[in-house]
């Protein structure tokens, strides 16, 4: 390996470092801030929180790795082009093209790499994050008091306090309704103060309750022998305890299995062995609904044959219902009403098994091609990115991050948008995620030959003297098919 090529890497991989950490950083705050009111306040153990964050960066992964690619790429030969070592790397008889073909090798790695990372482990992850981050959602916030409301978050049970210390481990003037027996408000017990803590293996909450009264309905437990003198009792304490299980606050892990059969789930075999099934069931859906139409039509044709004229076969001219005799009539309307209405409902069944069979295959076939837009997605940006940074000679943060911001939205904005048309069933699945490389790959190959022929991409007069030889040699054409007219 020569030593410009050993420049150029060295130049790439630090900035590539670099900016692949910052985007991921930015990527994991919003994130973050996404499911902020999912975290907060329900206890979760930092292991939880790092596991879920080791997660979605795998997730991000899709997103951070092209953008770093290009900005990357933009910083690096800017800045060897502002320091003037690409002049100097040319003079010296390396091509820009030669000079860059290491990159190319390393990029395509990478570009590999992450076709595998999203057919093997992209899967995986996106079970994991989706099992784990389901428990996170639906987990219960911690028993929290707020002075003056009810908390109703242990079932079964809704306890007031007037007020609480600092610390928030005592309450004072309590009021706790007991429903766990199924009648609302059966029991009462209201308390003076009550100190809180959590039992040793953590499962229960103890409320220590400090000179108070329980109030029982015990007319329910007395319902088959009923004694008027024993409808309601009273207990006075002086102290006592009250266990709530706490089993609820817990984080019950789903199983795995229930998400497997996701798209996101799936890799590229699964995938198709997947639409293959699917396609399958189409057929079928279609077979059934095909059979049954024609069933309903000779049925149909023949009750009314029958109807009118016995099995004799007529020519019908006119209103069909004046060849059915009166006393037939009510019955063969009735009765084709009846089929219609049951036609047109077993259709609708139909019809809506049929979308979400279409949809299902949309989403296979989506998520099969984006499997690979990942991998070619990092080439095409970095082909962007490497002779744009040449043309521009502008390094550091500030012009790269803008351009390579501007670029990266562009990308991002035809993707997603093709993305929905083609889910919408409005373009093909292969359209669809295929449209933003075949859009800016053009683009790619201009700047490229830019680079190399050492052009400027903004002069204005080199672009009219092509205009203008474009218009002259248009209108040679036309002079020419005047004359053989």
């Amino acid at each position: 390996m020569k030593k410009v090529h050993k420049l150029i890497l060295q130049a790439f991989i630090k900035p590539f470092i670099v900016t692949f950490c910052i985007v991921m950083f930015v990527l994991l705050m919003l994130f973050l801030f996404k499911y902020i009111d999912d975290l907060i306040g329900k206890g979760f153990e930092w292991y939880v929180i790092m596991e879920l964050i080791g997660y979605q960066c795998a997730v991000q992964l899709s997103m951070a790795l092209p953008l770093s690619m290009l900005l990357s790429s933009i910083m690096t030969f800017g800045n060897l082009g502002e320091s003037y070592e690409l002049v100097a790397i040319k003079a010296a008889g390396v091509s820009l093209r030669k000079a860059m073909s290491p990159l190319f090798i390393l990029v395509g790695l990478f570009a590999g790499g992450s076709f595998l990372f999203s057919d093997y482990i992209l899967p995986v992850v996106n079970l994991k994050m989706g099992s784990l981050l389901w428990d996170v959602r639906n987990k219960k916030a911690d028993f929290l008091i707020k002075p003056g409301i009810f908390n109703s978050t242990i079932p079964g049970y809704a306890i007031r306090a007037k007020s609480k210390s600092k610390d928030g481990t005592v309450l004072y003037d309590l009021t706790i309704y007991d429903k766990s027996k199924g009648n609302a408000a059966s029991d009462v017990l209201v308390a003076k103060e009550g100190y809180m803590y959590n039992s040793r293996d953590q499962n229960f909450m103890i409320l220590k309750l400090i000179d108070g009264v329980r109030y029982e309905d015990s007319r329910a437990d007395n319902a088959k022998t009923y004694d008027p003198r024993q409808q309601f009792t009273r207990f006075y304490f002086k102290e006592t305890e009250t266990k709530f299980n706490m089993d609820a606050f817990e984080m019950k892990r789903t199983d795995e299995n229930l998400f497997k059969q996701h798209h996101q789930m799936l890799n590229l075999r699964q995938l198709k062995l997947k639409s293959d099934t699917n396609l399958m069931e189409l057929d079928s859906v279609s077979k059934i609904s095909s059979q049954e139409l024609k069933h309903n039509i000779l049925f149909t044709s023949r009750y009314y044959n029958e109807g009118i004229r016995g099995n004799a076969k007529i020519k019908i001219n006119g209103d069909i219902i004046s060849y059915i005799p009166e006393s037939n009539r009510r019955n063969v309307v009735s009765s084709a009403l009846g089929q219609i209405q049951q036609f047109k409902d077993g259709t609708f069944n139909r019809s809506t098994e049929y979308q979400g069979l279409i949809d299902k295959d949309i989403r296979y076939d989506i998520e099969y091609h984006r499997k690979f837009t990942l991998a070619v997605s990092c080439l095409l940006l970095f082909a962007i990115g490497a002779p744009l940074g040449a043309i521009i000679r502008k390094g550091g943060l500030g012009a790269p991050v803008v351009i390579s911001i501007i670029f990266f939205l562009i990308y991002h904005i035809i993707s997603t948008v093709a993305e929905k048309s083609a889910k919408d069933g409005a373009m093909t699945p292969f359209w669809g995620m295929w449209m933003a490389i075949i859009v800016l790959s053009p683009l790619a190959a201009f700047l490229t030959y830019k680079s190399t022929t050492d052009s400027a991409l903004f002069d204005m007069d080199q672009y009219k003297i092509k205009a203008q030889l474009a218009l002259e040699w248009v209108k040679e054409k036309l002079n020419i098919k005047k004359q053989k007219v």
